[in-house]
């Protein structure tokens, strides 16, 4: 199933993503994840890609088993950061050998540390590029992008990278996924922002439930996303009972994705640190209320 048809379809879509486990127990305990999940009848989930391809054949692996052993759609994130275009054309024949129909094309990170790495001679710097080898190949993909409500951490401005992601649609992106964010102001101004700069493809918000006070400084650092001052006090005044904490999580992230279904979002995109309890509540909730129908 083509996930742009699944956005298209007039009832919002639940997907959630996860990222390639480093064991077969991981494996396994995220084969539960998944099936834990799937009452909600997500519309698709999708597997994350390592920095410089370093989880490329478990990613790879994961989504394919995904879409076999279940009734589950899933989508391969494919990042073209370390990777020749010999073997980006190698991987993408594989997924499409495997029958996969959905793709997530990505610059993708350095790795961590790699302070001298250096991507392939004719490889890729940018997704934008990578779409546009995609489409040049003639693969049917249905492809996703990534797109950045309060802006990309290395754009010198939002304008800029609202630039950059209008370069990546027009190469033939088909939807988009927002990074995650806790104030529901940022989106639905990226997307008058977006209708503005000529963006009509659907925009998939991104929520991930706070599930530790650890979390905060490091989402920060990692993102860029604002954490409201009121949620941030709240954090803080429960920090030392992990529980009141996920509950809280739970609540805030509820309110958001019923406020955004409200506005006749398309769907929501879980990121769930590969742990189903938040966000399958969450979902549950708005399923057994009047929003996931409208």
């Amino acid at each position: 199933m083509r996930i742009l048809d699944r956005l298209q379809s007039g009832t919002p879509c639940f997907s959630f993503e996860f990222f390639p486990p480093k064991s077969d127990d991981g494996v396994r305990a995220l084969f539960r994840t998944v099936e834990e999940l799937a009452p909600l009848e997500p519309g698709f989930v999708s597997v994350t890609y390592g920095a410089g391809g370093s989880t490329r054949q478990r990613t790879m692996e994961l989504v394919t088993d995904i879409k076999r052993q279940t009734d589950i759609e899933a989508m391969a994130h494919l990042a073209c950061l370390g990777h020749s275009q010999a073997e980006l054309d190698d991987i993408l024949r594989n997924l499409d050998e495997a029958g996969m129909e959905n793709i997530l094309p990505l610059r993708g990170d350095v790795p961590q540390g790699a302070a001298d790495f250096k991507s392939a001679p004719d490889g890729f710097e940018h997704a934008s590029e990578l779409v546009s080898f995609v489409r040049k190949r003639g693969y049917k993909f249905c492809l996703g992008g990534a797109c950045y409500p309060e802006g990309h951490l290395e754009s010198s401005s939002r304008e800029q990278d609202l630039e950059h992601l209008k370069q990546k649609v027009d190469a033939g992106t088909d939807f988009l996924i927002t990074q995650l964010f806790f104030d529901n102001a940022f989106y639905f101004h990226f997307l008058e922002r977006a209708l503005a700069a000529g963006i009509s493809c659907p925009i998939v918000p991104g929520i991930m439930p706070l599930t530790t006070f650890e979390q905060i400084d490091r989402i920060t650092r990692m993102c860029g996303a604002t954490v409201p001052m009121r949620l941030r006090l709240e954090l803080e005044r429960r920090k030392d009972d992990p529980e009141a904490i996920v509950q809280l999580g739970i609540a805030h992230a509820t309110l958001q994705c019923a406020e955004l279904l409200s506005s006749g979002v398309p769907g929501i995109h879980f990121y769930t640190l590969n742990r189903s309890r938040s966000s399958r509540m969450i979902v549950a909730a708005l399923q057994a209320s009047d929003f996931a129908a409208t």
